[in-house]
């Protein structure tokens, strides 16, 4: 289950990345109950989330393709370095005792911008720090592992100190913990990358041509659209977390931390059950399986007015989330050429983060119409209906990843067979 940590750059990326981590899930739950504190309103709650994602879908396939010719290294230090910066100006002006809606919406678009450069980055060089191609599946579940760990304590203690001491503290919390993650990535030893240099580069025709290899391949192009269709409707849940615990539920900041953290719960259980499989092999299978749990605890979560009820079923949305972003990214990592990976891990990006912002003013605004739960219900409907169209075509996508296995070693061709 842990064998990826026998490289010394991954277990100094999974060790600071664990330690940040913790304070970026204490943030995300903190910044949007001090959203909802300050406006009560589900459409501003929904437009802050928008705010802080929809610059990763416009940025994205340029950041993917800036990914690719850069050296991946150096992209981390600098997006750890302005994610500290956004977090601790953030608790500034909390202490300062006059923080603003506006000012919160202009910090949560500096970090999607962050994040558009940041992610593809991180994924592509979590790779390139794998030596052997059959530790990338192992690798990617661990770091699965990692972030759901963090989503598991972070939401938690940030509900308690939400609650004890403001929101104020989880912003300087999240800002010290990035010192821990670029610590590790200054103590990394990373072979020389230069700049990838074209004579001929252009921004345009290299993100043209990553967009003709993603949506050419009916795996890559049939991944991400069920990532972005079950990002779009089901994961809005996260930006209406705060109403259902207030007024739904009738608790507080305790209890939205409780939510999320079976939320996380559920994540790291999914997370862990991957890191133990062997090889890539039915992971594809796994994808549509996994987003029919995720929408099927969205429904029945949406009816639940019992708290120890609705921990239970986050436990089951975070199980289905995880395994299927999770086995997505792994397929993706597998499969991709090199000299590309940056440009699909962007669009990857781009289903999985970039179309949350239109998730959240679509939740947002739904809510005022629908209601709350009605909101989660649709979403896991949705959802369930994506998973059942991913499943009717398995056997087109196997025809075309059981070679390129084949071609890896990972499957033999018999297997394929």
């Amino acid at each position: 289950m842990f064998r990826s940590f026998r490289y010394k750059n991954y277990r100094l990326f999974f060790a600071g990345q664990s330690v940040s981590l913790i304070g970026t899930w204490i943030q995300r739950l903190a910044t949007p109950w001090l959203v909802y504190h300050l406006t009560n309103s589900p459409f501003l709650l929904g437009l802050a989330g928008f705010a802080g994602q929809i610059p990763t879908f416009l940025i994205a396939p340029f950041a993917g393709v800036m990914t690719d010719r850069w050296n991946k290294y150096y992209i981390m230090i600098a997006t750890q370095v302005a994610s500290m910066i956004q977090a601790l100006l953030l608790a500034l002006l909390y202490f300062g005792g006059n923080i603003q809606f506006w000012q919160i919406i202009l910090l949560n678009i500096c970090l999607g911008i962050i994040n558009a450069f940041d992610v593809p980055a991180r994924q592509s060089f979590v790779v390139e720090m794998i030596e052997n191609k059959e530790d990338i599946g192992n690798a990617i579940a661990l770091n699965s592992t990692m972030v759901n760990g963090a989503r598991l304590l972070g939401p938690s203690v940030a509900g308690l100190l939400i609650a004890f001491t403001g929101e104020g503290i989880c912003f300087l919390i999240n800002g010290l913990s990035y010192i821990f993650v670029i610590a590790s990535l200054l103590m990394m030893t990373v072979k020389p990358a230069g700049i990838i240099r074209k004579k001929d580069f252009h921004v345009i025709k290299e993100m043209k041509a990553g967009i003709e290899y993603a949506f050419g391949s009916l795996p890559i192009k049939s991944i991400i659209f069920l990532l972005a269709l079950v990002s779009l409707m089901g994961m809005s849940y996260t930006v209406l977390m705060p109403v259902f615990a207030k007024e739904i539920l009738h608790g507080g900041s305790h209890t939205f931390g409780f939510l999320m953290g079976s939320s996380g719960l559920g994540a790291l259980t999914g997370a862990l059950y991957l890191a133990s499989r062997k090889s890539v092999v039915g992971l594809c299978k796994l994808i549509p399986v996994a987003s029919g749990i995720f929408g099927v605890g969205l429904v029945t979560f949406s009816l639940s007015r019992f708290l120890p009820l609705s921990m239970a079923l986050m436990i089951l949305v975070g199980l289905g989330m995880m395994m299927q972003m999770a086995s997505s990214n792994t397929i993706l990592q597998t499969i991709t050429d090199d000299d590309k990976r940056g440009r699909v891990m962007s669009f990857y990006t781009m289903a999985f983060m970039g179309t949350a912002p239109f998730g959240s003013i679509v939740a947002g605004s739904l809510a005022k119409v629908l209601g709350t739960p009605n909101t989660i219900l649709f979403g896991g409907v949705v959802c369930i209906i994506g998973a059942l169209i991913f499943a009717s075509k398995l056997r087109e996508i196997g025809s075309v990843i059981h070679p390129i296995y084949s071609k890896m070693g990972i499957m033999t061709n018999e297997e394929v067979n």
